[in-house]
């Protein structure tokens, strides 16, 4: 059976779909598992053993592009897959296989999608609250019901991954390195300070923790205004490594500290222990799933609110998390 994949555009969602990977291969065995995925998720599913090939989707966030769509798909058609799974929810996700002519086209009811999606299922938000348990029911016929417990993701970063990227660039692995992952591409309500981070790193350097700062170009500002706030307590490397480079560094670190971000979700899957702090959005959606995570949110009456600005203007859900409260949680998985 060959069988293709259209994957979500968010990194975090990406990582969570990997268990249907597993289970696709579980229930159809020798199965060949393409993946249809933006590039900037592709570093993500290469770390998954189950995906054989990744095509790019090379289609802007919100962009139509039917043209290029019914072209990619004319392309894919010359390949005979059996089936797709299309995971996000939105009716441009489903053109390219219906393009393709792929004759069994799986996802969720959404978006008028009827024509587009044959094999349809109609998502109860109570029963599947979580969006890896949206991703697995998938899996199963519709209407069936999901098999339980559901597998944690994961994705590999091997030691000689790790000293490879070292090596390009030019670095050597601390004694004791904690990651700081201080971004969030949804927006500031989702951000610790950058004052309560820097906090952090002083404290941490005095019992002599190395912190690395992680993220894209668009988190460098940030990265640079913990790095002045703690002068030489860390290392600002946010926009400055590839998704695959820090994927290999995050797996070097003894704990994880971030945001409710992609890479909270990469760190959860390299199996890093983990203090992942929420604000404006709810763990009951989206979590760590790990067993080495600690989830910190003061759970204020006003969160979680799911807006990219505080609608208040004071941020407490985030402002009023103190750094001795994280240390505290970082000490425990990570004593000095």
């Amino acid at each position: 059976m060959k069988a293709l994949i259209v994957a979500p555009a968010w990194i975090g969602d990406t990582i969570m779909a990997q268990p249907l990977f597993a289970r696709l291969h579980t229930r159809y065995p020798g199965l060949r598992l393409d993946a249809l995925a933006p590039p900037w998720v592709a570093p993500v599913l290469r770390r998954m053993a189950e995906i054989s090939e990744i095509i790019d989707a090379p289609f802007k966030h919100g962009q139509l592009a039917l043209k290029a769509r019914w072209r990619l798909g004319r392309t894919l058609a010359a390949r005979r897959y059996d089936a797709a799974w299309v995971l996000p929810n939105s009716l441009k996700s489903a053109l390219v296989p219906f393009f393709a002519g792929i004759p069994r086209r799986v996802g969720f009811t959404g978006e008028a999608r009827y024509a587009l999606i044959n094999v349809r299922h109609r998502l109860d938000p109570t029963a599947l609250p979580l969006m890896i348990e949206r991703f697995m029911q998938l899996a199963e016929a519709p209407g069936d019901a999901l098999p339980r417990p559901i597998a944690q993701p994961r994705i590999v970063s091997t030691a000689a991954d790790s000293e490879r990227t070292l090596r390009q660039l030019g670095m050597d692995k601390p004694p004791r390195l904690v990651a700081f992952c201080p971004g969030a591409e949804y927006g500031p309500a989702k951000r610790w300070p950058a004052a309560h981070f820097a906090a952090l790193a002083r404290a941490l350097a005095e019992q002599g923790r190395t912190v690395w700062l992680f993220g894209s170009a668009k988190d460098h500002a940030i990265g640079e205004e913990i790095s002045q706030l703690a002068p030489g307590c860390c290392r600002n490397l946010c926009g400055l490594t590839s998704l695959d480079q820090a994927v290999d560094l995050l797996a070097l670190a003894e704990i994880v500290v971030c945001n409710d971000s992609g890479l909270m979700h990469v760190a959860a899957a390299l199996g890093r222990p983990l203090a992942a702090l929420y604000g404006s959005s709810s763990p009951g959606f989206t979590p760590p799933l790990s067993d080495q995570a600690d989830i910190l949110s003061l759970r204020l009456d006003c969160s979680p609110c799911f807006e990219r600005q505080c609608p208040r203007g004071h941020l407490d859900c985030l402002n009023k998390l103190s750094p001795p409260e994280v240390l505290a949680a970082v000490l425990q998985r990570s004593p000095a």
